[in-house]
């Protein structure tokens, strides 16, 4: 997939796990470096969403070094493996490091790099969900409410900068073949490997998708041919969420 980017500035966030010049970051410095070696015109640096001053700091390098910062993905998430039980027994610091990364992260980077792309009239944001901000699935209390509230966020974005020049837009993933989804689901090892035929039964395609076909949707997000797409959720699952795919 070709898409016209040349010279422009892009901003990864959780990229540890081209032709715009992109900055890869992620709260393991060595690995956002390590990802960034492996991308032509891309370099790695360190940043917790989570830290204000550190976020500020990182965007002020960028722009500082690059004149301008034109794409933001926000990619950085966590979810939980060892505490998949109902909200009565969910713990309350696994609730907020959820939160905390997932959707008031996604608030500070945005808003830091709201106010460059708004000084340039221009920029693109793609906000990373998932579909269980769509619908809303078991024993994840905590990671529903956080891509959720993500969805609603980008749609309030999209109102608040669509009229100086930005566009803010969600990726809706379903389940993805990733180092996290491995220990899950499909590694040999995985805590619900026993169950993952049952999960993928919802799925029509009947399989999980790749990092690669999530990435596409977040390029064609970023891309001059998407400049009157705005407020949008493009659920990228297999058609997961279409509608109940099993038989009764």
């Amino acid at each position: 997939m070709k898409v016209e980017l040349t010279n422009r500035i892009a901003l990864v966030t959780g990229a540890a796990r081209g032709i715009a010049h992109v900055c890869y970051s992620d709260v393991d410095a060595s690995a956002a470096h390590e990802a960034a070696g492996r991308t032509a015109n891309a370099w790695g640096v360190e940043m917790n969403v989570t830290d204000e001053r550190q976020v500020q700091s990182v965007i002020d390098q960028i722009v500082r070094e690059h004149g301008r910062l034109d794409i933001l993905v926000n990619n950085a998430g966590v979810n939980t493996f060892h505490h998949r039980v109902p909200i009565d027994q969910f713990p309350l610091d696994e609730w907020e490091r959820i939160l905390r990364v997932d959707l008031t992260g996604l608030y500070l980077v945005s808003s830091a790099v709201g106010r460059v792309m708004r000084s340039q009239d221009w920029g693109r944001i793609i906000n990373i969900s998932s579909i269980a901000g769509v619908v809303p699935l078991r024993l994840q209390c905590a990671f529903v409410a956080a891509k959720a509230g993500v969805i609603n966020l980008t749609r309030a974005m999209a109102l608040e900068l669509g009229r100086e020049g930005l566009t803010v837009n969600a990726v809706a993933p379903g389940s993805t073949l990733t180092e996290g989804t491995r220990q899950l689901f499909y590694g040999e090892d995985g805590l619900f490997r026993a169950s993952v035929q049952q999960m993928l039964a919802h799925v029509p395609l009947a399989r999980p998708g790749t990092t690669q076909e999530i990435a596409y949707a977040v390029l064609f997000l970023a891309a001059p041919e998407a400049s009157y797409v705005n407020g949008a959720v493009l659920t990228v699952d297999g058609g997961w969420t279409a509608g109940y795919a099993r038989e009764f």
